[in-house]
Order: C-alpha cells, then sequence, then structure tokens
C-alpha cells in the first residue's frame, strides 16, 4: 500500500502540484477546495436549518433547487481532494485521521441522499420528525469532515 502511495506522490502531477511555485498549482487547487467545501456544506446547511425549524415561513418545496449546487460542491471538493492527496499521499493517506475524514464525508453523502428521498420522495415537500433528526445528523457530520480536514494540515 505504500508504494502505491509513494508511486503517487513521486508522479510528475503530484511533484508539481507539492513543488511549484506557481499560484496555479497548490494555492489553487486548496482554493477549490475550499470554495467546493463552501458550497456544499453552505447549501446543505440552508436545508438542514429549514428542517430543523429555522426560517418555517420559507417553504420546502423550492429549496430541491439546492441539490445540484451542493453536488456541484462536492464534485468541485471530490477532484481538488483527489490532487491534494496526491501531492502528499505517503503523509496523509497512511493516516487514521485522513481515513475517518474519507469515512465522514461518505456518510455525509449518504445522509443527503436520504433528506433528499425522506423530504422530496413522495411528490410533496414536506418534512417529518425522521427528516428532523437527518438534519441534525447531516450537520453534525459536515461539521466533522471539516474539523477533521482542518487538522489535517497539522499532520
Amino acid at each position: 500500500m505504500m508504494n502505491v502511495l509513494a508511486q503517487l506522490e513521486a508522479s510528475a502531477f503530484g511533484a508539481w502540484l507539492r513543488e511549484s511555485s506557481s499560484i496555479w498549482a497548490y494555492p489553487a487547487v486548496l482554493t477549490l477546495h475550499t470554495i467546493g467545501l463552501a458550497v456544499l456544506v453552505g447549501a446543505n446547511a440552508v436545508l438542514d436549518l429549514r428542517l430543523l425549524g429555522a426560517a418555517p415561513r420559507i417553504p420546502l418545496a423550492p429549496l430541491e433547487r439546492l441539490f445540484p449546487v451542493m453536488w456541484a460542491g462536492f464534485w468541485i471538493n471530490a477532484a481538488s481532494g483527489v490532487a491534494l492527496f496526491v501531492a502528499d499521499a505517503t503523509t496523509k493517506g497512511a493516516t487514521t485521521l485522513f481515513l475517518a475524514k474519507l469515512a465522514i464525508v461518505v456518510a455525509g453523502v449518504v445522509v443527503l441522499r436520504r433528506i433528499r428521498t425522506t423530504v422530496y420522495g413522495r411528490g410533496a415537500a414536506a418534512a417529518s420528525p425522521t427528516s428532523t433528526v437527518l438534519a441534525g445528523l447531516s450537520l453534525t457530520l459536515w461539521l466533522l469532515a471539516i474539523v477533521t480536514g482542518r487538522y489535517m494540515a497539522y499532520l
């Protein structure tokens, strides 16, 4: 496994991203990662907070339009996250913290999909006790993903 991680890190792309002084290398990818996270978690937080009872006069139905925005943020984050991983694969890939972050992100995506099914799956948008629990769990998971991601910078 460490061989594969070392090969990734030693690749031309990994070396360029890690060692280049260009603003289009590591700084740009890290900025994209932050933007993707802000888009994903920001749009998700709007829906989650509404499901938890904030701004009850805002109808749920139009908030379904946030899902493509959330997915755009997710894919920006996924692509930039892979690039950041390649730049430092042997350090980050061998840590429990990185695996925990990946597990938290996977759980966040599963909960996000479940919220869509629960709230919008029956034709009319409606909150329920289940969607309220899922919204709280979703906020918690994305907060944990942010925290574990920030801690990874100090490995």
